[in-house]
């Protein structure tokens, strides 16, 4: 038997990185800041953001052309 509204708890399938600058080095620090997971339907994703101590939220989509 499954229950169609039963939500089971997803692993991210992206994180989201600020980079900033390394003292002393070219190369970058990677901080995360957030976690995406991709809709089902593969055409966009959910973004979870910690943005100076702020939760956000964002939906993200495929832009579909005007017809």
């Amino acid at each position: 038997m499954t229950l169609e509204n039963q939500t089971e708890k997803k692993l991210p399938t992206h994180f989201v990185y600020f980079l900033t600058d390394k003292k002393g080095s070219e190369q970058k620090d990677w901080n995360k800041t957030g976690a995406c997971w991709l809709h089902e339907d593969n055409n966009g994703m959910n973004v979870s953001l910690e943005v100076f101590g702020q939760k956000v939220s964002l939906v993200i989509r495929k832009s579909k052309p005007k017809e």
